[in-house]
């Protein structure tokens, strides 16, 4: 171990990964303070850029981008009341309260400190979590993967959604998708209608991009400029009173911590729920709920630990079993395949210096949030205030650049057109799309297992729940398609236990 983490060590040392590091964290503090723009966009437009890049270059570009970016997000959360990204929507009303009250520095120092504390705690999960994880799923057969996939796309619909019928919609159609082409186990074209360009099915990269990228451009086409005040803010100022507030809800924080690692390691779920978890749980146990909403600062540092925490969390899945804990987790999936690796428990045997290196990535990126979330905080109202007429042509660019370069291809870049107009159309009718990447990414995984498991059982479904790592998988998918019911039979004991 110790040998790997020097090797590590030296890796992340290289000048090139250094200025990676430097260029992403810029570009995901950029992103996520413009409201309306989103980590998994910043992701996807990165992906063509990798092209260029080492692996471990690539990996460290997202890592870094993603950590800035959920932070950044707080930004226009607390000064304008509009989340930069999905996962500082829980608590962007006690930050813009707290702004009007004359406290916007306590809010961003807080915001600032907590996501880098979170970001750390993920990280030490993450480094102790997938090793011992990788030694279990080396035993994996394709049950395990096959019931492993099924519960990721079931906490995407349940668990990840506040619309389950219409998340489930979204993952039918994502699912669909990834059964175009060639049948993977009996070689038959499946829905290419005589194309020979779809017999190798539709690259998902190219696809994700529309569906993040493009359709950002489309939906934010109608404003040219950001049309609220920007509340002033003295950044000198942001971490006086912080260690005293955080030193005050240390034991949330801690809470937090697990609660939003843990949602990151479960399949398909994401920072923004682990942030509305982490919130209600705040509210349940706290000694002022009645503040929440209204301008309190300990659903900022609950929400704010646990969706930086998530982030770490959410490669646990992706890089033990291949299987995408988030959107942005589906497009590193996608850029170790491109690399030519292979996630799976054996990378941990092949590249343990590539898989060190992305850990202490997590722990370098974490640390240098707090000078660059300061910077970011100063050159605020400068971020906010950049036009939109010049900000989305330059992204639309980007995805076209992006999609043609990856196998330059045109049939690429009609997809990510067709699909950026297909997501605009879904999420204007309250359709979420990242449902639809995960299907896309998780539908081969769950075909093949499936396919395997039937023809080496001799279509005998029994065997699907005769392992016990299988049989419990299987239980916590079923939980998970029960959860509509969690708040109708917790009512219902309460109904009964009140004396009538």
């Amino acid at each position: 171990m110790i040998e790997h983490i020097g090797q590590a060590l030296v890796l992340l040392a290289s000048w090139k990964v250094l200025l990676t590091i430097v260029i992403c964290s810029v570009y995901g503090l950029f992103v996520g303070a413009i409201p309306g723009l989103t980590a998994t966009m910043a992701a996807a437009l990165l992906v063509p850029f990798t092209f260029f890049m080492d692996p471990l270059s690539s990996l460290v570009a997202i890592v870094t981008m993603s950590a800035m970016a959920i932070f950044a997000g707080d930004i226009p959360a607390a000064l304008v009341r509009i989340p930069g990204t999905p996962s500082s929507a829980a608590y962007t009303d006690d930050s813009y309260e707290l702004t009007k009250q004359g406290k916007a520095e306590l809010v961003l120092g807080v915001d600032v400190v907590t996501s880098a504390i979170g970001g750390l705690m993920g990280a030490v999960v993450l480094m102790v979590a997938a090793p011992l994880l990788a030694e279990v799923a080396l035993r994996f057969t394709s049950f395990e993967y096959f019931w492993l996939a099924a519960l990721g796309l079931s906490a995407t619909v349940m668990i990840a959604s506040t619309l389950p019928v219409k998340a489930g919609l979204a993952l039918l159609m994502g699912l669909f998708f990834s059964t175009i082409g060639v049948d993977i186990t009996l070689g038959y074209p499946r829905f290419t209608f005589g194309t020979t360009e779809l017999l190798n099915g539709l690259d998902f990269i190219p696809a994700m991009i529309g569906l993040f990228g493009v359709s950002e451009v489309l939906r934010n086409m109608g404003s040219a400029t950001l049309s609220f005040p920007i509340a002033p803010v003295r950044a000198e100022r942001i971490f006086r009173g912080v260690a005293e507030t955080l030193w005050r809800y240390k034991a949330n924080m801690v809470r937090a911590g697990a609660i939003g690692t843990f949602i990151g390691i479960l399949p398909g779920a994401g920072a923004d729920i682990a942030a509305w978890i982490a919130y209600a749980v705040a509210r349940r146990f706290s000694r002022e709920p009645e503040k929440f909403g209204k301008g309190a600062i300990e659903p900022i540092v609950d929400a704010g630990t646990a969706n930086n925490a998530c982030l770490a969390g959410d490669w646990v899945p992706a890089l033990v079993f291949g299987i995408p804990g988030d959107s942005i987790t589906a497009i590193v999936i996608g850029v170790l395949y491109m690399k030519g690796l292979r996630p799976g428990p054996m990378i941990f045997e092949q590249q343990p210096q590539l898989v060190y290196a992305v850990y202490l990535s997590f722990i370098v990126a974490n640390i240098l949030l707090i000078p660059f979330g300061y910077l970011a905080i100063k050159a605020s109202g400068f971020m906010l205030r950049v036009p939109r007429n010049v900000l989305m042509p330059a992204i639309l660019m980007f995805c076209l650049v992006g999609a043609f370069a990856i196998n330059n291809s045109l049939v690429d870049v009609a997809l990510m057109l067709a699909m950026g107009v297909f997501g605009y159309f879904l999420e204007a009718n309250g359709i979420p799309v990242a449902p639809i990447v995960l299907g896309m990414v998780l539908g081969p995984i769950l075909e093949q297992n499936f396919m395997v498991s039937m023809i080496k059982t001799e279509w005998d479904l029994t065997q699907f729940v005769q392992r016990p790592v299988a049989l419990v998988l299987a239980g916590l998918t079923m939980l998970v398609w029960l959860t509509p019911l969690y708040p109708w039979l917790l009512a219902r004991g309460r109904s009964l236990a009140t004396p009538r």
